[in-house]
């Protein structure tokens, strides 16, 4: 199957995935946290779906009426690696020209000009940053060993610098690896040169490929105290604790760190009863980024 969901994301909306890698996995990197099982990186794609066989499914999908708000190009690996990327998302924006096109990268697409050009007609670009530090990041991604961290960081800025729709990073925590503050200080330098409209930031969630573990919700959000460079969503399951804030309270919290939507799902009836009357005396505005509604000072 080429075509699956809609699924509801939190980050993106309801999304329809186009899975660019359906007979196995395919990437330059080989993640210790990837859900798919361990495999050797790889340059190019070895088993490669033709532009023809996509529309089909995609044009059978579209038949039914389904409804979504993002086609999203994905992968068992790196969707960027499929050779023909430019031409089938020309392709997808005649067929769905009232969605939008978001594609799930690690970010390595910015190292070939050719793979640029088609991002660029993406309306919303998800790259990964694990780490900034050389090391950490090979430990982590372990990518292929021609990728360079450093010149991936300085494109990427450059990538964003030219593309004019929504650039969103993601970091994903790994306990003992990429966990330390140390680590996000120098995350938070790259993310200050790529200028992302709003970083994602989680830990493992689902069973790894290695014998590596994720962090809590608590540490995710003391390691978000670290990013200043670009507003911060935290990936997290629904919880039952509710926090309680003053309109000072909130005005101080919102200065110093914008808060999701699916933040303020967390906050009491009362601490909800503030932000309404904040907004409405225009003391807080929201921010649409990428998706997910922020609200800040």
């Amino acid at each position: 199957m080429i075509i699956f969901g809609p699924v509801n994301s939190r980050r993106f909306g309801l999304s329809l995935g186009v899975d660019l890698s359906g007979a196995k996995k395919q990437c330059n990197f080989d993640c210790v946290y990837c859900e798919l099982e361990a495999a050797k990186p790889m340059s190019e794609q070895e088993s490669v779906l033709s532009v023809k066989d996509i529309l089909v499914e995609l044009k059978a999908v579209l038949k039914k009426s389904v409804k979504f708000d993002v086609l999203t190009l994905t992968a068992n690996g790196e969707p960027s690696l499929y050779p023909h990327l430019k031409e089938l998302i020309l392709e997808l924006k005649k067929l769905a020209s009232d969605k939008k096109i978001l594609i799930l990268s690690n970010g390595t697409a910015v190292l070939d000009e050719k793979k640029i050009q088609a991002l660029m007609l993406c309306d919303i670009v998800k790259f990964s940053l694990d780490s900034a530090n050389e090391k950490t990041f090979y430990k982590i991604d372990r990518a292929l060993k021609e990728i360079h961290l450093s010149t991936m960081i300085e494109k990427m800025a450059e990538f964003r610098a030219k593309f004019s729709g929504a650039l969103v990073m993601e970091i994903l925590v790994v306990k003992g690896l990429n966990d330390k503050e140390e680590e996000f200080v120098l995350l938070n330098e790259a993310l200050a040169k790529i200028k992302p409209l709003r970083v994602d930031l989680s830990s493992i969630d689902r069973p790894p490929a290695y014998a590596v573990s994720g962090v809590d919700e608590l540490r995710l959000f003391e390691l978000s105290r670290l990013i200043n460079a670009a507003p911060v969503f935290i990936a997290k399951k629904k919880s039952d604790v509710k926090l309680s804030f003053s309109k000072e309270e909130l005005l101080a919290t919102l200065r110093l760190r914008p808060q999701s939507e699916f933040d303020v799902e967390c906050f009491d009836a009362k601490s909800k009863e503030n932000l309404k009357n904040l907004l409405e005396k225009g003391q807080v505005k929201t921010l649409n980024l990428a998706g997910v509604k922020f609200y800040k000072v």
